[in-house]
C-alpha cells in the first residue's frame, strides 16, 4: 500500500496598489497637519502597525475630507486587517471623490473578492483596466477572478498581460505558476515560481509551491531545499514542516520525517493533515496503534476527511480487525462515493471474513468506477475462485493480465493459476 500524503498548497496572491506616498511639507505648528498625519500613517504601515496607521489616516481624513488618495490608502490598510466592508466603504468614497481613480477600483475589486462578491470584483477590475490599460495589478487580479471561475486560459492571458506590462511582477509570475499547477503543467509552473523568486527572493509561498511540485516529481532533495527556505522565512509555518516531513518520509529518512511532523503539530495542534500524515508514517513503520490514534485525531479535527477513515480502516484490517475496518470504509464511502480504492479495501475486508458475495459487489463497484483497475479484477477473481465460480474467475484473471504491466511479479503466478484451471 502506498500512503497518500497531503501537502499544503498556497493559493493565489492578490495585488493591492501600493500605499500612495503623498509629498507634504511638515507644518511648523504644534497641531499636526493632514500631511503630517499621512506621514505618520505611512510610517506605521512600513512597520506593520496597522491599528495606529488607521488612527493616523483617520486624523488626516478629518483635515482633508475631499482627498481621494487618503481614502484609498485607508481602504488598503483595512484589507490587510481583514476588514473588507470598511475597506469597500473607503474605496467607494475615493471613487466618489475621483471617478477616474483606477487604483481605487482595483483595490475595491480585491476587497469584494475577499468578501466572496466575485461579480462585483470583476466589474471593478474591468473598470480599472478601462481607466488605466497599463495597470499590471488589475490584470493580475482579474486573472485571479478568472481562475476562481475555472477559466484557466483566460486567467493565464491576464497574467501574461500583467507580465508584459511589468516584466518583474513577481506576483503575476506566482499566480500564473499556480494556474499552471491546476492545469497539470508542472514544468511551466516551476519556471514561473523560479521567476517569482528571482524578483522576490523572500516570497515564501513560491518556494512552498515549487517544493510541492518537486516532491510530486520525486525530486526530494530539491523539495526539501525549498521547504527549508520557507521555514527560514517563516519559522512558525506548520505547513512547511509537514510538507518537508512528507519529503523526508518518501526518501526513507524516518527520523527527520517524524521530527517535522511533530513540529508541525506543535505549531498547530488543530492541523488535521499533519496528524493524517504522521499516521501514515507510523503505519509504514508498523506502529499501528499510534497510527490509529493519529488517524482518529485527524477525524476528530476534520470529520469529513474520507482519506483518514480509509487509512484507519486499512490499519485496522492489517491488524485483523475487519469489522471496525469495514465500518471505517463504509463511512469513507459515504463521504466520497466515487473513490474506487475505498470499495477495493472494503471488499478485501469482506473477503477476509469469508463474505465473498459481498466482496464481489465491492470489487465490481471499484471496477465500474475505474474500468482498468487491474487489482479490482485480481481480487474479484480470487473471490470468484473461493466460491467455485471458475469461468468468472478465469475471465477476471485474464483481465488482470490485460491491465497489469508485464513486469509485475504477480504475472507469472496468475498465468499458472489460469493454466491449472484450463488443464
Amino acid at each position: 500500500m502506498i500512503n497518500l500524503k497531503k501537502n499544503q498548497l498556497i493559493s493565489f496572491c492578490f495585488v493591492l496598489v501600493a500605499i500612495l506616498l503623498l509629498s507634504t511639507i511638515v507644518s511648523a505648528e504644534s497641531k499636526l497637519s493632514a500631511g503630517e498625519w499621512r506621514i505618520k500613517g505611512e510610517h506605521f504601515v512600513e512597520v506593520e502597525d496597522y491599528d495606529n496607521a488607521v488612527l493616523a489616516y483617520n486624523e488626516a481624513v478629518k483635515l482633508e475630507p475631499k482627498n481621494a488618495k487618503i481614502y484609498n490608502n485607508l481602504g488598503a490598510i483595512y484589507i490587510v486587517k481583514g476588514q473588507n466592508d470598511l475597506a469597500i466603504a473607503d474605496f467607494k468614497k475615493a471613487i466618489e471623490l475621483n471617478p477616474q481613480f483606477a487604483d481605487a477600483y482595483n483595490n475595491r475589486g480585491v476587497a469584494y473578492s475577499h468578501n466572496g462578491e466575485n461579480n462585483m470584483a470583476i466589474k471593478d477590475y474591468n473598470k480599472a483596466i478601462e481607466l488605466n490599460p497599463k495597470s499590471a495589478d488589475a490584470y493580475c487580479n482579474r486573472g485571479n477572478y478568472h481562475s476562481k471561475t475555472g477559466q484557466n486560459d483566460v486567467a493565464i492571458a491576464d497574467y501574461n498581460k500583467a507580465i508584459e506590462l511589468n516584466p518583474q511582477d513577481s506576483k503575476a509570475y506566482y499566480n500564473r505558476g499556480t494556474m499552471y499547477v491546476h492545469k497539470g503543467e508542472c514544468d511551466l509552473a516551476i519556471n514561473d515560481y523560479t521567476k517569482a523568486i528571482e524578483f522576490s527572493p523572500h516570497m515564501a509561498d513560491a518556494y512552498m509551491n515549487r517544493g510541492i511540485i518537486y516532491s510530486n516529481k520525486k525530486q526530494y532533495d530539491m523539495a526539501i531545499t525549498d521547504y527549508t527556505k520557507v521555514i527560514e522565512l517563516r519559522s512558525q509555518d506548520a505547513g512547511a514542516y509537514m510538507n518537508r516531513g512528507n519529503a523526508y518520509s518518501d526518501m526513507g529518512q524516518n527520523d527527520a520525517a517524524i521530527a517535522d511532523y511533530n513540529k508541525a503539530i506543535e505549531l498547530n495542534h488543530q492541523y488535521a493533515d499533519a496528524y493524517f500524515n504522521r499516521g501514515n508514517y507510523y503505519s509504514k513503520v508498523g506502529q499501528s496503534d499510534v497510527a490509529i490514534a493519529d488517524y482518529s485525531k485527524a477525524i476528530e479535527l476534520n470529520p469529513q476527511d474520507a482519506g483518514a477513515y480509509m487509512y484507519r480502516g486499512i490499519t485496522y484490517a492489517d491488524n485483523g480487525q475487519n469489522d471496525v475496518a469495514i465500518a471505517d470504509f463504509t463511512k469513507a464511502i459515504e463521504l466520497n462515493p466515487r473513490d474506487a480504492a475505498i470499495y477495493m479495501n472494503r471488499g478485501s475486508a469482506y473477503a477476509n471474513k469469508g463474505q465473498n458475495d459481498v466482496a464481489i459487489a465491492d470489487f465490481t463497484k471499484a471496477i465500474e468506477l475505474k474500468p482498468q483497475y487491474a487489482n479490482g479484477y485480481l481480487y474479484r477473481a480470487k473471490s470468484f475462485h473461493a466460491l467455485g465460480r471458475e469461468k468468472e474467475a478465469i475471465r477476471d484473471f485474464e483481465l488482470f493480465l490485460q491491465y497489469i504491466p508485464s513486469d509485475d511479479k504477480r504475472v507469472e503466478e496468475v498465468k499458472r493459476i489460469i493454466a491449472n484451471y484450463q488443464g
